[in-house]
């Protein structure tokens, strides 16, 4: 049996587990994406917020320890939320790779110059 590619079987994944939850990204009005972008955003903060106490960040406090597993877990809640803010934007799996392959590129050419000034430019093509 061959193996589904990875970031599409995500895509659908996550498609299909917001329609589930009554978030349908397809055909949304701007209205929508704003307020679902914004959704997004801050749940991805605080899964954020979340992570950052999976590691013991409060040099103070001797109790903590680094939480290895719950980091994992909410990295992949990021995921998650990353994948539906692309949805959101009309992204498929395929759009993510080809706009992370040219951003790439982007940035090797940032530190091939040093990049030691922003061009407001140079990501205008992704």
């Amino acid at each position: 049996m061959q193996n589904p590619d990875q970031l599409r079987e995500l895509f659908r994944m996550q498609k299909a587990l917001n329609e589930r939850i009554g978030v349908k990204t397809d055909g949304m009005s701007e209205e929508d994406k704003t307020k679902w972008l914004l959704n997004y955003t801050r749940a991805m903060q605080q899964e954020m917020a979340e992570l950052t106490d999976s590691v013991p960040w409060k040099w103070w406090a001797k109790y903590q320890k680094f939480d290895e597993q719950n980091a994992r877990v909410e990295v992949v809640d990021l995921f998650h939320f990353l994948i539906s803010m692309a949805q959101v934007l009309g992204m498929s799996a395929d759009d993510v790779y080809a706009a992370y392959l040219k951003k790439n590129e982007v940035n090797f050419k940032r530190q091939e110059s040093g990049y030691v000034k922003k061009d407001e430019n140079d990501s205008k093509h992704i």
